[in-house]
């Protein structure tokens, strides 16, 4: 374990996010559910997407950005479509509800497609897209910035984009299911500034200079603002013209089809967001779907390595691991994050526990 870092039980984590998020005004079962993403997030190993949110999230409801108590609705439906106004709901805090709409539409018509624009930060996609794998179908979800545009178009001086992450997630029989989450940018935000607080090197090619030039050596983590991140690929010797690319997918799928306007107007009207289902057995025989995925998953866990390397791994496999060995050793969490939502608690008037 990082020596930058403590280990709290899911559970204790859970409870202290959640009396964190009800003294800043959300009702219990909102803030049940953001810290039940947040802390599912935390324990595949996806630390910037996890606890390590709140800080962004307390500034948010103290600046009146996130609204503690929405009145998210429907505007436009269809039998397999819905619009969804977010009334600057905390993301987390609504996406499941969002996804089990796009499930009940894809149970009844084969696919189930839900999009919400103005609402605040929906987490990890690849949670949500989960959720559609653990009821046998194939989830996709995808978020497009709030107005936050920092990452470079490829040839760019100007960031137009955000990290527009798109998460897929497919059911299999015995092996763990492929869950894919990715960003259209090579780190996201958070991820520079958790390499800040431990002290460590940003790698190579993550981002660029003031003039949009590619740092391609690993450098100490400038200070917010005296950066950009560059498109997955880096440069477009090595193919950041298909990040580009990837990050346009939810701006069209996401934020254009929730009636929205394009990030890049940075309007700051909230996170976009796109949840599609998939009802496998409206397509084919769930179990011959199943054990094919089993199939091409296992055949890609059992091909041989090139040397130096262990072995080879399939998008969603190592967070399935890292998932079982925090349910039982807990999860690390850096003593910046521990000692913030400590005194955060504090200055709040709530106790909590995180051990």
């Amino acid at each position: 374990m990082d020596k930058r870092t403590i280990k709290v039980s899911p559970k204790n984590l859970r409870a202290a996010s959640q009396a964190i998020l009800v003294k800043l005004g959300m009702g219990n079962e909102g803030a049940h559910e953001a810290a039940k993403v947040l802390v599912a997030t935390d324990l595949r190993g996806i630390d910037s997407h996890g606890v390590s949110m709140l800080k962004g999230y307390f500034s948010q409801f103290k600046d009146g950005i996130l609204n503690p108590n929405p009145n998210w609705k429907i505007v436009r439906e269809a039998p397999a479509t819905a619009t969804v106004d977010g009334d600057q709901a905390l993301g987390i805090s609504i996406g499941a509800e969002l996804m089990e709409l796009a499930m009940k539409k894809a149970r009844k018509f084969g696919i189930g497609m839900v999009t919400i624009a103005n609402c605040g930060h929906l987490g990890a996609v690849g949670h949500f897209a989960m959720l559609a794998a653990q009821q046998d179908m194939v989830g996709v979800c995808m978020t497009a910035s709030s107005g936050g545009v920092g990452i470079l178009p490829t040839f760019g001086a100007e960031p137009r984009l955000g990290a527009n992450p798109i998460g897929l997630a497919a059911p299999a029989d015995q092996e763990p299911p492929l869950l894919i989450d990715i960003a259209s940018s090579v780190p996201i935000a958070n991820k520079v500034q958790l390499l800040a607080e431990t002290g460590q090197l940003v790698p190579a090619g993550w981002i660029s200079d003031q003039k949009g030039t590619p740092i391609m050596e690993p450098s100490k983590a400038p200070s917010p603002g005296n950066f950009f991140h560059l498109p997955l690929g880096s440069t477009r010797t090595m193919g950041s013209n298909k990040g580009y690319a990837l990050s346009l997918i939810p701006e069209a799928l996401a934020t254009l089809l929730a009636g929205s306007m394009p990030s890049m107007q940075r309007l700051r009207n909230g996170m976009k967001g796109s949840f599609m289902a998939y009802d496998i057995s409206k397509f084919t025989d769930i179990t011959e779907y199943k054990q094919g995925m089993d199939y091409m998953l296992k055949t890609l866990r059992e091909t041989k390595p090139a040397p130096g390397n262990e072995r080879v791994v399939y998008p969603g496999l190592l967070e399935h691991e890292i998932e079982i060995d925090r349910l039982q050793n807990g999860i690390p969490i850096s003593f910046e994050i521990a000692q913030w939502m400590k005194d955060t608690a504090q200055g709040l008037g709530v106790e909590i526990e995180l051990s």
